[in-house]
């Protein structure tokens, strides 16, 4: 049995332990409602943008447009796939940054023809030691999202695709599905599929509004789809963000619950050894009495 003194030292360690996990449990939670709030501010605005897209498809579902377009007749093989994977900066996040790229990594090798383009410092560390070619890197931390970085993005991914340079982009982030539990996804966000807008829900022949595109549809769509495939990137950032937020947090309270049973089972073994010092300090005294009388008899 250790003495008392190593047992206070390690519960001494695990309280500054203890300190640190309730911080970081408290600095995600603010870090998850910020990031939160600054969705909820842009969403309306992006929501409007798939609601006119869909009216547009409505209308006009033939219409032609090379954010439509179709890959069907190519082999898989010469298909030109641009994968964007965001992942953290940093880990104390669970299985978060894991299951992210596992996923990636998972569609990169069914891919012969990919560019890859990665968000956050642990991916880049990934994919590197794994001596998987990154195309593109963006450096900026993935621990600030805004739609001045989603803009960015979405420039050079759009630059590439309507240059054909890329056939498809698919985007890897993980979604957060409730207060509990998140999911690492894939997404395709370019071409852009007609029937995820919904446009074929409602009859034609129904009579609904009547829209007026200036100068033709296809210019209107073509001023609308960059909007929203910044929007879709943006919402991409703030759920990965919030997800990796959320998992540190389940992290932190797993590991505050650990380390208080450790300080509780430490307390009842600090209490023993203490114990078992103050008995064996009076069988010591009782011993050296006993000893002392013996001595007295003798003489």
């Amino acid at each position: 049995m250790a003495n008392t003194k190593e047992i206070k030292d390690r519960m001494s360690s695990i309280q500054d332990t203890l300190k640190i996990t309730n911080a970081m449990y408290m600095i995600s939670s603010s870090k998850l409602k910020k990031a939160r709030k600054s969705l909820e501010k842009t969403e309306n605005y992006f929501y409007t943008l798939q609601s006119a897209m869909a009216r547009i498809l409505r209308h006009i579902p033939d219409m032609e447009s090379i954010y439509f377009k179709s890959n069907e007749g190519k082999k898989r093989e010469d298909v030109k796939v641009g994968y964007i994977v965001i992942t953290a900066d940093k880990g104390l996040a669970g299985a978060y940054n894991h299951n992210v790229l596992k996923l990636a990594e998972e569609h990169l090798k069914h891919c012969p023809n990919y560019e890859l383009f990665v968000l956050g410092e642990l991916g880049r560390h990934y994919f590197e030691h794994r001596n998987i070619d990154i195309d593109r890197q963006f450096q900026y931390t993935v621990q600030n999202p805004s739609l001045n970085r989603a803009r960015n993005i979405s420039e050079t991914v759009l630059e590439l695709y309507l240059k054909g340079e890329l056939d498809e982009v698919h985007i890897v982030f993980t979604k957060m599905e409730n207060a509990m539990q998140e999911e690492a996804v894939i997404t395709q966000l370019l071409p852009l599929k007609k029937h995820e807008f919904n446009a074929s829900d409602i009859p034609v022949d129904v009579q609904m509004e009547e829209l007026k595109f200036d100068p033709s549809p296809e210019k209107v769509m073509e001023q609308i789809v960059p909007d929203y495939v910044v929007g879709f990137i943006y919402g991409a950032l703030i759920e990965s963000f919030s997800s990796e937020q959320n998992a540190r947090m389940m992290a932190m309270e797993a590991a505050t619950k650990s380390a208080k049973d450790m300080l509780h089972n430490l307390d009842i073994l600090y209490n023993r050894a203490r114990q078992a010092a103050i008995t064996q300090e009076i069988t010591e005294v009782i011993a050296g009495a006993k000893s002392q009388k013996k001595k007295k008899k003798k003489k």
